[in-house]
This record gives structure tokens, sequence and C-alpha cells, in this order.
């Protein structure tokens, strides 16, 4: 707001709102929830968890291991061929079981690429899953 005339002259009533307080004020006001906020959040790590039992049951499944050397063994046989060796292999085994899940457990040192083909090989044999072994 502009003054036309002098300004602070006795007798008048300079009505003009000091900023600088009012923003020190909602500074100190947000610092203030910003601390109250974070002591009412309570952190993920001291939540309670269940604990889960571990896991007696063995797995289902036909169990697909390979080597390092590219020896490919469905339940522990031996499977020495092409692809199509594999897949009938992996039909019959599959064919046999309840459930259609296959578990690959291969070496640290196998390719991904040996891994991928042995999974689309048990696709087309009919798989409806997949696991990975672990130790």
């Amino acid at each position: 707001m502009a003054f036309f005339g002098k300004a602070h002259t006795r007798g008048h009533i300079v009505a003009e709102i000091n900023v600088t307080p009012l923003t020190d004020v909602f500074l100190v006001l947000l610092i203030i929830f910003m601390i109250t906020t974070s002591a009412m959040v309570k952190p993920a790590a001291d939540v309670d968890l269940p604990k889960a039992a571990p896991n007696e049951e063995e797995a289902k499944g036909v169990l697909v291991t390979i080597t390092p050397s590219r020896e490919i063994y469905v339940n522990e046989r031996p499977v020495a061929g092409d692809d199509a060796t594999i897949a009938s292999v992996l039909r019959d085994t599959l064919g046999r079981t309840q459930d259609k899940v296959v578990i690959l457990a291969g070496d640290k040192q196998v390719i991904l690429g040996e891994v991928v083909r042995v999974l689309g090989l048990a696709k087309e044999a009919g798989a409806t899953g997949f696991a990975l072994a672990s130790e």
C-alpha cells in the first residue's frame, strides 16, 4: 500500500501487518507438528509378528535337477538326449503325479539359459506350477 504524503506523522495510524513475526510463528508451529507426528507414528520395526512353524512336510511335485555339466535328472533318474526326450520323460512323470508342479534344483554354476530351457520344456509337458529349490 502506498502512502501519499508524509509517512508516520503524528496523529495518523499506520495499519500495516508485519509479516516476519507471523512467518516465524508458523515455522515454529510446523516444527512442533512435525516432531509430535513423528513421535505418534509407531515404526514398523517394533511390530511383533507371529512366528511361522518350520515346514516339515516334503514338497510335492516333480524334482528336476541340473548339474554344472548340464546333466538333467528327473526325480533322481538321469535323462540324456535332446529336448524331445526330456519333454517326454517330464510328460510321463507329470502324468503319474497328482501335483503338476516342477521343482527345479540347479547348481550355482548352471547358466540361466539352461534353466529357462528346462522350464519351457516342463511347461510344454503340462506343468502348471514351478518352484526353485534352495538350501
